[in-house]
């Protein structure tokens, strides 16, 4: 069989050859012009607040997410649940908690985690995996990684859950709602818009009201 030569500029060359240090990056540019070539500065470290039991905690949150919700949930425990959530993801989203540490946590009875639980998965802002375990919706806030201390008998650990894979997980499974395999608030976007006009037909109603005693109180 006869070998094909390749062309000694063709770029795959570059693996028959011995690696050498670059001195000059503007020559490797010209030498590959249809390469882009890029150089960033050192990065500095993030201050992000933490504890020695989770040292550097931090997750991926969508501002339009937090905009929303804001405006959405007139009551405390929807908000104040699902920060407890975000704040007890692990790698991936997942939050390992019962109903009752819920509780505990937030200092409320159970029936009322249930029922804020309730509606908070009804917007697909989060779902049940099993009893203990929630998956928050990645587009919403991820966990991309944690690093887990080590002890005296185990080994620290790092671990690290890339986001799109959790999203390709999630929208196979047909046996999730729409809701969750598909985030959208513009459900939550439209009571907001609705509530807003609602609010301004009633003080317009009260404005137009008071107006007409003060004319029937001048009349007489």
């Amino acid at each position: 069989m006869r070998r094909t030569e390749l062309p000694l500029g063709d770029e795959i060359q570059a693996w028959t050859k011995p690696v050498q240090p670059v001195e000059d990056l503007d020559s490797v540019a010209r030498r590959y012009p249809r390469r882009k070539l890029s150089l960033s500065g050192e990065r500095k470290p993030m201050e992000v607040y933490d504890t020695p039991e989770r040292p550097k905690a931090f997750s991926m949150d969508s501002l339009e997410f937090f905009f929303l919700i804001a405006q959405y949930f007139r009551e405390a425990l929807p908000l104040r649940l699902i920060l407890l959530m975000i704040a007890c993801q692990k790698a991936g989203g997942q939050i390992r908690l019962t109903q009752e540490e819920m509780a505990t946590v937030l200092d409320v009875p159970r029936s009322k985690i249930n029922e804020a639980l309730q509606e908070i998965m009804g917007h697909g802002i989060a779902f049940k995996v099993r009893r203990g375990l929630y998956q928050f919706n990645p587009p919403y806030s991820y966990r991309v990684a944690e690093f887990i201390p080590g002890t005296e008998l185990v080994e620290a650990e790092y671990v690290q859950v890339d986001q799109d894979k959790t999203i390709a997980k999630i929208r196979r499974d047909e046996n999730l709602p729409d809701l969750v395999r598909f985030p959208s608030l513009e459900h939550m976007r439209e009571a907001i818009e609705e509530l807003r006009k609602k609010r301004a037909e009633e003080r317009a109603a009260r404005r137009l009201a008071r107006a007409q005693r003060q004319e029937e109180g001048s009349a007489q």
